[in-house]
């Protein structure tokens, strides 16, 4: 599955959010990531998909 059908399938969205899925992708690639974005930005969709993507 890939981050597109996961972000619908499981949080129902068919797009991200500005700076979402750059920490997204460096979650998937395994690089460490800080996300410093303002509340309600949807920070907790980027690691959660990652988690859900990755074994």
């Amino acid at each position: 599955m890939d981050k597109y059908a996961a972000l619908k399938q499981y949080f129902g969205h068919s797009e991200f959010r500005s700076g979402q899925e750059a920490l997204v992708d460096a979650l998937l690639t395994g690089r460490d990531v800080l996300g410093i974005m303002p509340t309600g930005a949807g920070k907790s969709i980027c690691y959660q998909l990652p988690a859900l993507l990755r074994r």
